[in-house]
């Protein structure tokens, strides 16, 4: 069925080029067992993401070319399908990779009910005043029903069959290759399992061609997957450890001020108190959340900015009387060879995490450098995130097939939304409206979704709830309803996914996201 949808999307691309016949919807009638669980539990099952769409986004990027004119790149847009381009500047350098300082989001989400407006205020204006947990998003770790976290615990085990299994073997909710992931397991027949597999699944293609000529040398097969790719399964379980360190630190010590113990960016004459130096948190293009269990792409080494050599320093007594740091200024590291602790016990949150899974942090199982934890270099993250030029506002909508947010691609061709009946908006004391700017990169998407009072995370946080009360209106009349725009900038690595988390105190786990798509 995926084949059959991809054929129907080129053959009406195809008619289209050639103006033949009217744009109409195309239909695809299926009726094997696939279809039929997709049709009854369509979001959750992976690589379906092209059929059931269940957020609505536009990416807009800034690209350089090199000796282009701007009337060449511009008639591109006669022929180009689902891609515009425009506004055209000249600059004297072209962009290269590791220059992302941020990404810029606009969301809508659409549906919000609750029991006054004031409630939605208060709540979306706490999220501007204190931020949110700096969590690694659901994309870091896959939304299949195996973690990319327990293949790295693998790696750094040194079980290099351990891995591969977990990569090839059947997978819960994965419909679509549950036959052809289960055929390879009992007959262990590659060249039929390569016929099986799409050439999507990179991972997978690459570990079973090697092991077709280097039969059960996993290690050869593991290295044959990408670097960038490979690399990823690590990183997750390095991410996988930072998201329970930051939990417990919330639990324990709260989110109002710091404490003996903690780390941060030192300032200013604080800085000869340092006797060791790292890199920062390494760079990631994560706030895009449009990613597949199968393509682990969010990150990779090439993509890492020039190094930042960022002192940093555990909070003494001192510190505390000083006041010179604050909440905003406390991170957490990514364990490696030259990450260091704090001296809380929050240290002790990684070695019992660690431990659990049979990994050590300060020694290595095994010889290969790049799947130790010992030879990575690590790095920091804030704990705390706030939400930088954050913008909100309220609005009331009848039409729910009609965008809410203007798209750059709008405002130059000076068209705007005009379903809106009313709003209220709040621009932070920032009046003046964003705009196009060279070096930014943003994405405007909607989602229908209910806030909720329920906070499912175990970080101890106490926040401001929504409760949902439908609001009443009048009959006969079209059914109005609230959205709640969003526009803020986050830095690089930061995911908009847990800032939306914290406005709508629901769990972003991959087990309560599927209770919620049952219970739909």
């Amino acid at each position: 069925m995926v084949l059959a949808t991809c054929e129907l999307i080129w053959l009406r691309h195809l008619l289209r080029e050639l103006r033949f016949g009217k744009d109409e919807q195309m239909k695809l009638i299926c009726d094997n067992q696939a279809a039929l669980h997709i049709a009854s539990n369509s979001v959750f099952h992976e690589r379906t993401k092209h059929i059931e769409v269940d957020c609505h986004f536009i990416r807009e990027k800034i690209v350089t070319v090199f000796k282009q004119h701007a009337n060449r790149l511009a008639a591109l847009n006669e022929r180009l399908i689902g891609i515009k381009v425009g506004d055209f500047c000249h600059v004297r350098e072209g962009l290269v990779l590791g220059q992302l300082l941020g990404n810029r989001f606009t969301i809508t989400l659409r549906g919000v009910v609750a029991d006054s407006e004031e409630t939605i205020k208060a709540s979306a204006d706490a999220l501007g005043r204190l931020g949110f947990i700096n969590y690694f998003g659901l994309q870091r770790f896959g939304s299949g029903s195996v973690p990319t976290h327990l293949i790295g615990a693998a790696l750094l085990r040194g079980e290099w069959e351990t891995a591969v299994s977990l990569i090839l073997d059947p997978r819960e909710g994965d419909i679509l290759l549950l036959k052809a992931r289960e055929y390879y397991k009992e007959s262990d027949d590659i060249e039929g399992t390569l016929r099986q597999f799409p050439r999507h699944l990179v991972a997978e293609r690459a570990i079973l061609q090697c092991l077709k000529k280097y039969p059960g040398n996993y290690l050869q097969a593991l290295k044959a997957i990408p670097r960038t790719l490979r690399m990823m399964y690590v990183h997750s379980y390095q991410s996988y450890l930072w998201n329970h360190a930051a939990s417990m630190r919330v639990q324990n010590y709260g989110t109002k001020q710091v404490v003996l113990g903690d780390l941060v960016y030192c300032k200013g004459d604080n800085a000869e108190k340092v006797t060791r130096v790292v890199n920062s948190e390494f760079d990631d293009d994560g706030c895009s959340d449009a990613f597949d269990s199968s393509h682990f792409d969010e990150i990779s080494e090439t993509d890492l900015p020039e190094e930042r050599n960022d002192p940093v320093k555990a909070l003494d007594a001192e510190d505390l009387l000083t006041g010179n740091y604050t909440i905003d200024d406390v991170v957490l590291p990514l364990p490696g060879s030259r990450a260091i602790y704090p001296t809380n016990d929050i240290a002790q949150v990684y070695h019992d995490f660690a431990k659990k899974d049979a990994i050590s942090l300060t020694e290595s199982a095994h010889s290969v450098k790049e799947f130790s934890i010992t030879n990575m270099t690590g790095g920091f993250r804030r704990v705390f995130q706030k939400p930088i030029d954050f913008e909100w506002e309220l609005l009331t909508y009848t039409e729910g097939n009609i965008p809410l947010a203007e798209t750059d691609w709008d405002k130059i061709t000076k068209s705007k939304p005009s379903n809106i009946i009313g709003g209220e908006d709040s621009r932070n004391g920032n009046e003046k409206e964003n705009s196009f700017q060279c070096m930014k990169q943003s994405e405007s998407f909607e989602h229908n979704v209910n806030l909720s009072t329920d906070n499912n995370e175990p970080n101890g946080v106490t926040e401001i709830g929504l409760p949902q009360v439908e609001p009443q209106f009048e009959s006969g009349a079209p059914e109005a309803q609230r959205a709640l725009k969003l526009s803020f900038t986050l830095p690089a690595s930061c995911y908009a996914t847990m800032a939306i988390r914290e406005l709508l105190k629901t769990s972003t786990s991959v087990a309560f996201q599927k209770t919620l798509n049952t219970l739909s």
